[in-house]
């Protein structure tokens, strides 16, 4: 599992927050995120500072990734080099998971990309199930698994059902925003899962929203709300 001592990674230290949880406060990433957060940011900026996010999310969550030594020759001489060992996939879940892996596959472009559609109802706030599409054999690697908004947590608890029942064992969760909330129930699930964030926010309201949040990702970067 990845380790906590990295530059600009935090590891939370409150007595209420679990050990799996590590908040990436790096400058780059929370100058970028507070554009974000902005209700004057618009559909193309949003896209665009969602997808590099993503990219800066993948980049600490893949820092202790097995590797293999392989053969290079340079212009100059034969020597050695590493590759990772094993094939990653990117799975975020639909819809508003879309952004971020775009800026994941620029990072990771040999990366598998599969598809989780996953809704959280309005009224019982339960996530409901409506799309899968993975490599068949997405359990033989790391598995990155998407989501902007950690808030009730029932997405991501549902699509680590549908993972670990897949026998994926390597899974570690990216999300932009998470709540006290969210974190508290994924980590009570699966205690072992990494979640990387770019924040950790106050609560959620009663419409299970974040606060203080960016409002709905998946509407402010595809224009639908």
């Amino acid at each position: 599992m990845p380790t906590n001592s990295r530059r600009g990674t935090k590891k939370s230290t409150s007595k209420k927050s679990p050990s799996n949880l590590h908040v990436i406060d790096h400058p780059l990433t929370q100058h970028l995120l507070t554009e974000l957060r902005q209700k004057e940011t618009g559909t193309e900026r949003f896209r665009f500072l969602l997808a590099q996010l993503g990219e800066l999310l993948a980049y600490e969550a893949t820092r202790d990734l097995a590797m293999t030594s392989v053969p290079v020759t340079t212009p100059m001489e034969k020597t050695k080099g590493n590759r990772f060992a094993q094939k990653l996939t990117i799975v975020p879940i639909l819809r508003a998971g879309l952004g971020m892996a775009s800026g994941m596959v620029q990072l990771l472009p040999e990366a598998r990309v599969g598809h989780l559609g996953i809704f959280r109802d309005e009224k019982s706030l339960q996530p409901v199930h409506y799309y899968e599409k993975l490599p068949p054999t997405v359990h033989d690697g790391p598995v990155l698994l998407v989501d902007p908004m950690l808030a009730t947590g029932g997405s991501v608890v549902g699509a680590m059902r549908l993972l670990t029942a897949r026998k994926c064992q390597d899974i570690r969760l990216i999300c932009l925003l998470a709540s006290p909330e969210g974190v508290a129930l994924v980590s009570r699930e699966y205690p072992k899962l990494p979640i990387y964030t770019a924040a950790l926010d106050r609560e959620l309201n009663a419409k299970g929203y974040i606060l203080p949040g960016l409002g709905d990702a998946g509407d402010r970067q595809f224009g639908t709300g």
